[in-house]
């Protein structure tokens, strides 16, 4: 038997952590014992039970009890409350001198599994003594209690970990979110199914306790999420094996470089859809005092700033609408910025030496247009914290990378309107071009426009994503208004881009077409960043990504007209067009059902950015689908998986970023 002096002094330190441990979840309003399973679960709730048999059981996640039975004899930690002289207190420390003799605690305790946490049957000492030293596991005879299946996050997250639990046969591999094993998968190098060796869990575990502990030294038990959820943000950025090469400080540093996208996933808005400039939102609003202003920061007279494009202007047409606005900047802004422009920069490791050399050369500022890029844009931006980088891209979670893109939807509402009133029977195709964010409400948009004008007007949809000639293909169906593919510049605009109509000889004629005007948005976030409003969003936001998502209001969007137009459609098109922008006019605030027939808005309701953004359903006027991941032409796999409205459902892969 050990010592029973040390035993005793084991006691006394366990029952101070206890008090301790109480009195805080007291002053939190928090339960302040050990969580009783049978108080929190209803058999309506259990969909079966299995048997685990004896397995090693992460002490962490031992958090209650059974039944009701001696709960008030533990603070919620399992640490002891009752007095060194009690009997319960003798018991106690007969288990400690056992745990300190050469046979230690050898019986396993008895214990239920419900939703990845441990509720003791038999052996709360057992347990209690074990927490007592820092034990990682404890043997236990384990049943596993299966909640009924539900839309509710951590039962669904709950059946993806059982599956992951098949795999890798280890508790502490769990995850709060769904889908977030296979991204672990993937991150690792394995494929979605591969089933893990004694050596590979060994040497994750390793790994992760060693990952956890500077995770807890940062504060990551104040946090709603699990320290595999943190694992993989650090993943996004670093890969598994430096684990070993980082000493204890090294990881700290790189866990604190990450750690505000830790936060992030605990947040229940992570991301602060900007949707109006700086200078909207100031217009009525008296200056602020400039001497106020320079007492708490120091503005700059001169930026550096570099542009990384994924192709060149002359092969993309998207790229050289981004180079005519980085022209437009350089025009505005004169030598106030200097500029540099990386052409034909390949996501990976190609973008992050491109983006490396231009922060050590001094850049200040950089833009990489595609969404692409966004894996090298993370990995920079924590590298340089002090570089401002900027992904055109929507609904990216990283407080390091601002999105930017555009509402090109208000431009779809206008020329809907314009189809509506051109077409010959109400018979309007759409050619779509990705199922990503923005798009389904551009759809919807457009077809709310067409029945503005038309109230019979019908949407033929098709996608460019899934057929190459979906453009004709509707014009051999007779439809003769087709919306194409959005112009992208105005100096295209006698091209076969955006709305079209079919003529007697079997061309298309351009009607009118939305397009972006980059130029105004970077000179408009450049000049931000001059103001010193740019850091004003950031400490207004707190702790939040930044999607910049302008519009009309901010000139980022307009519509592009032909001058054979009638002139009743060309005034209606500057009628829409002044009451998108000051606001008396929003396409979607009227009545709305989708395909299914729910009645998404009653005619009274405003639409939050983050509804539009992420509308994921067609309005009923539409004949066509959104396509599945399967159904995309190779080409537009990639973008789709960075920025699809379903992207959360397609399995990673274990090339590219990792969102």
């Amino acid at each position: 038997m050990g010592s029973r002096q040390e035993a005793t002094e084991q006691y006394g330190k366990a029952l101070r952590l206890g008090q301790k441990n109480y009195k805080e979840q007291v002053l939190r309003g928090n339960y302040p014992y050990p969580q009783v399973l049978d108080e929190i679960l209803d058999e309506a709730m259990v969909a079966g039970r299995v048997d685990m048999g004896v397995i090693e059981i992460p002490t962490e996640q031992i958090i209650g009890t059974k039944g009701a039975g001696r709960r008030s004899a533990f603070a919620s930690n399992f640490m002891p409350l009752l007095a060194l002289d009690s009997e319960f207190a003798c018991k106690w420390m007969e288990l400690c001198s056992a745990h300190l003799g050469d046979e230690g605690i050898r019986d396993p305790i008895r214990c239920f599994e419900y939703l990845g946490r441990f509720y003791v049957q038999e052996g709360n000492k057992r347990v209690s003594v074990l927490k007592s030293y820092d034990a990682p596991t404890i043997p236990g005879y384990v049943i596993r209690v299966i909640p009924a299946w539900s839309d509710d996050p951590a039962v669904r997250a709950y059946y993806d970990f059982m599956d992951s639990y098949r795999l890798t046969g280890l508790y502490r591999v769990y995850f709060s979110r769904p889908g977030s094993f296979a991204k672990l998968q993937a991150a690792l190098g394995f494929e979605a199914d591969h089933v893990w060796t004694a050596d590979e869990k060994q040497h994750f575990v390793a790994g992760f306790t060693y990952f956890r502990d500077a995770y807890r030294k940062q504060g990551g038990d104040e946090l709603e999420i699990t320290a595999a959820d943190a694992l993989l943000v650090w993943l996004r950025v670093y890969k598994f094996e430096q684990l070993w090469s980082l000493s204890a400080t090294d990881l700290s540093k790189a866990v604190a470089a990450v750690w505000p996208d830790v936060k992030l996933l605990s947040a229940p808005d992570p991301i602060s859809v900007s949707t109006e400039t700086e200078e909207q939102k100031t217009e009525d609003t008296p200056a602020p005092n400039i001497f106020g202003r320079l007492l708490h920061a120091v503005f700059p007279d001169h930026l550096n700033i570099a542009f990384i494009n994924e192709y060149s202007p002359e092969d993309s047409d998207w790229i050289r609408a981004h180079d005519l606005g980085r022209q437009y900047l350089e025009a505005v802004m004169g030598d106030k910025v200097s500029v540099r422009v990386y052409n034909n920069v390949h996501p990976g490791e190609a973008a992050e030496e491109a983006m490396e050399a231009a922060a050590e050369d001094g850049v200040q500022v950089i833009f990489a247009t595609t969404p692409p890029l966004i894996g090298a844009c993370r990995k920079i931006a924590v590298q340089h914290p002090g570089v401002r980088i900027l992904n055109c891209s929507a609904s990216m979670p990283y407080t390091g990378v601002r999105t930017y893109y555009s509402r090109i939807y208000e431009g779809k509402f206008i020329t809907g309107a314009v189809a509506g009133a051109m077409s010959r029977d109400g018979e309007i195709g759409y050619v779509a071009s990705n199922p990503i964010f923005g798009v389904p409400a551009s759809i919807n948009a457009f077809a709310l426009g067409a029945r503005l004008t038309n109230p019979r007007a019908r949407i033929k949809l098709r996608w460019f994503c899934v057929e190459e000639n979906a453009m004709s293909a509707l014009a051999a169906d007779g439809v003769d208004v087709i919306s194409n593919r959005d112009i992208p510049a105005p100096d295209r605009g006698k091209e076969t881009w955006g709305l079209c109509q079919l003529q007697p000889d079997g061309t298309m004629e351009p009607l009118a077409s939305p397009y972006w005007h980059w130029g105004n948005l970077y000179v408009k976030l450049v000049r931000s960043i001059f103001s010193g409003s740019w850091d004003g969003l950031s400490s207004r936001e707190g702790e939040q990504a930044v999607n910049y998502w302008w519009g009309m209001s901010s000139r980022t969007v307009d519509v592009w007209l032909s001058e054979d137009l009638p002139d009743g459609v060309a005034q209606l098109v500057q009628i829409l067009r002044r009451g998108i922008i000051d606001g008396s006019i929003e396409p979607f605030r009227r009545p709305i059902r989708s395909q299914d027939g729910q009645l998404r808005n009653d005619g009274e309701k405003w639409f939050s950015p983050e509804e539009i953004l992420h509308m994921d359903w067609l309005c009923d006027c539409v004949d066509g689908a959104i396509p599945s991941y399967d159904q995309l032409l190779p080409i537009s796999r990639p973008l789709v998986r960075l920025q699809g409205v379903y992207r959360d459902q397609i399995p990673p892969e274990k090339e590219g970023p990792m969102l």
